[in-house]
């Protein structure tokens, strides 16, 4: 019951909004390693290919530039592709945008870093990963267990299902010892052995590993998908596609409703920061 009830919110607020109700903006650069191009590939065809049905239109852009305050109050949710901005006043005017309620999805490589100091906000705080520790290799689908399943972005969601083919990450932190992290969906040990090597390290047979979850203090999500097969030594020939996965597309679908559905209309309240900000 639960899960229709939040199915039926969702659905409702997409048609109080029509087609165009909230806006979402993808950066991305789309010029390294052929898996994460794939993936924005992948992006670029997707999202506009379901923003009617579900209520947003979709932007996307190289220029990164345009993560400052009076461009990113136009946006509900904005979301990293296959990077994160290197700029000191891209980086103050984001965290400023998500302490303002702004929504934000955050795919694969976007939490990449060996440097998490560099920006400690972001992923220290705000992400709560530290720094990347290691993967699995070969891309391969896994199993993952629904943490939460009356969330409204894990709703539509079975107790446990496979995913698309993905390079699966692991970090310095524990994100179980962070009370400000709720894990929505993790490695279901029904995936072990995960990972084909050729590299030991690069096969994991046990532990724990958090895949989408979200920050308690903030309007966001982050989600480790976005890294399509590649077979390289076969000219490169693309294996896999992140959103040929109806089940798996329900996170996507789901959050980005949930995150504008929380997001609307923060940046005309006066107790916003950043609205105190913009109107000085």
């Amino acid at each position: 019951m639960k899960t229709v009830l939040v199915a039926l919110i969702l659905g409702i607020f997409a048609q109080q909004h029509g087609a165009d109700g909230f806006r979402v903006l993808a950066f991305y650069h789309g010029t390294w390693d052929l898996a994460h191009i794939s993936f924005v590939g992948d992006c670029q065809r997707y999202f506009p290919s379901i923003q009617d049905q579900n209520g947003f239109t979709y932007e996307s852009t190289t220029d990164w530039s345009r993560i400052n305050d009076n461009n990113l109050r136009n946006y509900d949710v904005i979301m990293f592709l296959d990077d994160l901005p290197a700029d000191s006043n891209q980086r103050a005017a984001f965290q400023r945008y998500m302490e303002g309620g702004g929504g934000f999805i955050g795919y694969h490589v976007s939490a990449f870093t060996q440097s998490a100091n560099e920006w400690s906000w972001y992923h220290n705080t705000f992400l709560g990963s530290g720094d990347y520790l290691g993967n699995t290799w070969r891309p391969t689908s896994a199993v993952l267990k629904n943490e939460v399943p009356s969330h409204p972005v894990l709703a539509r969601l079975p107790d446990k299902f496979s995913t698309q083919p993905n390079e699966w990450y692991k970090w310095t932190k524990d994100l179980t010892q962070n009370s400000n992290i709720q894990i929505l969906l993790s490695i279901h040990p029904d995936s072990f052995p995960l990972g084909t090597g050729p590299n030991p390290w690069e096969i994991w047979y046990d532990g724990y590993y958090p895949v989408v979850w979200t920050n308690k203090n903030y309007n966001m999500l982050y989600v480790n998908m976005g890294h399509n097969d590649i077979k390289y030594e076969d000219q490169n020939q693309e294996l896999s596609h992140t959103f040929d996965n109806e089940v798996q597309n329900r996170i996507i679908i789901d959050g980005l409703k949930w995150l504008a559905s929380r997001r609307s209309n923060w940046n005309k309240q006066p107790e916003n920061p950043l609205f105190k900000a913009l109107s000085k």
